[in-house]
C-alpha cells in the first residue's frame, strides 16, 4: 500500500507540515508506504483550460497533459492508495498552490460525458487537513465550510471514502513580540499549542492510519 501526503503550505516544520508527517506516521503503523511532497518546492500553474486530458481516442484521458514540475507527483497520486492533503486556510481559502494543485488533479478526473462523473477507475481514500488562526467558533460565520464540502465532493472523484480534520486557532509565530500582531493573545495561542494541538496530532495519526486500514481491507 501506497500513502502520499502532499503540503499546501509554505513552511515545512510548522503546523500544517506537523500534522502530514503525524498522518503518515499513523498510516505507516497500518503498514503503509509514505511519501510526503511539498507543493512550494515545484514550479507549476494551475489548469491552462487546453482539456487535452478530454480529446477523444486520446491516451492521456484522466491525466493533466500540462508538462511541469508538477507532472510528476500528479502521476503519483494517480497510483497511490491513499491521499492525504494539507493546507493552511488563506483568505478563506487554500493556498494558491493547493488550487492550482486541485485543478490540475480534479479536472483531468472528470468526465464529460453523459452519466458517468468520472473517469478514475479505481478507489482511493483521502483525507484533507486544513490549519487556521481562527478559534473554531469563527468557522460558521465565515462560511469556511462550504469550502471543506466542496473539496469534500471533489475527492469524491477518485471513489473511496474522504474525510476532513480541521486544527484551528493556530500558533503562527515562534515569537509573537517580534510581530505587529496585537489582536491576538500570545499566551491564548501557547496554551491551545500546548494543550489542543497535541490532540490534533493525534487525531492527524489516527487519520492516516483509518485511511489505510480502509484501503486494506
Amino acid at each position: 500500500m501506497k500513502v502520499i501526503a502532499v503540503n499546501g503550505g509554505p513552511r515545512k516544520q510548522w503546523n500544517t507540515a506537523t500534522l502530514l508527517h503525524k498522518a503518515l506516521e499513523g498510516a505507516q503503523s497500518a503498514g503503509a508506504e509514505t511519501d510526503l511532497f511539498h507543493l512550494y518546492d515545484l514550479n507549476y500553474k494551475g489548469c491552462i483550460s487546453c482539456f487535452g486530458c478530454k480529446r477523444k481516442n486520446s491516451s492521456r484521458i484522466g491525466h493533466c497533459v500540462l508538462k511541469d514540475e508538477l507532472t510528476p507527483l500528479l502521476e503519483e497520486v494517480l497510483k497511490c492508495d491513499a491521499l492525504l492533503l494539507g493546507s493552511p486556510i488563506y483568505f478563506g481559502n487554500v493556498t494558491g498552490a493547493m488550487r492550482s494543485f486541485l485543478e490540475r488533479l480534479f479536472f483531468s478526473l472528470l468526465s464529460y460525458n453523459e452519466g458517468q462523473r468520472t473517469v478514475f477507475p479505481r478507489k482511493v481514500a483521502s483525507g484533507f487537513i486544513y490549519t487556521m488562526n481562527v478559534p473554531e467558533d469563527f468557522l460558521p460565520q465565515l462560511g469556511y465550510e462550504a469550502v471543506f464540502k466542496a473539496n469534500a465532493r471533489s475527492l469524491e472523484l477518485l471513489n473511496g471514502p474522504s474525510e476532513y480534520l480541521l486544527a484551528t486557532d493556530t500558533y503562527q509565530f515562534d515569537n509573537y513580540s517580534n510581530y505587529e500582531a496585537s489582536r491576538f493573545n500570545e499566551q491564548h495561542k501557547a496554551q491551545v499549542r500546548q494543550e489542543r494541538f497535541p490532540q490534533d496530532c493525534r487525531q492527524a495519526f489516527d487519520l492516516g492510519a483509518r485511511l489505510s486500514g480502509r484501503n486494506a481491507e
